[in-house]
């Protein structure tokens, strides 16, 4: 059966991996005069992401609409198409949700 209400950590524990490390997810080049890390390159990186996973719908939403037109009689690709993007969506939402608390988190803290 599927959870339709999986967050990231049920996902990753279900598939017996463990979390990923955020400091290996997205590049973080350092720049050599000030030591700082370079938001734009992590900026980027977000906007490589987002944009697969916006493939990853157009092609499950192509998958879906050629089984209904006859072009496609394999039903078990048009599901994994589904399960992928859904997949690929929900951990994009639980990022987003985890840096939204954070930032409520970081605004909540006293001077």
């Amino acid at each position: 059966m599927i959870n339709l209400n999986a967050n990231v950590s049920s996902v990753l524990a279900a598939r017996g991996a463990e979390a990923p490390n955020p400091n290996k997810l997205l590049p973080q080049a350092k720049d050599a005069a000030t030591g700082k890390t370079d938001f734009t390159n992590t900026i980027k990186a977000v906007g490589q992401y987002i944009s697969k996973i916006d493939d990853l719908q157009h092609h499950c939403d192509m998958s879906i609409a050629d089984l209904l037109a006859g072009k496609n009689a394999d039903i078990n690709s048009v599901v994994s198409a589904v399960a992928k993007a859904d997949m690929s969506f929900k951990l994009l939402v639980g990022v987003r949700n985890k840096l939204i608390e954070a930032y409520q988190q970081t605004m909540n803290m006293p001077l």
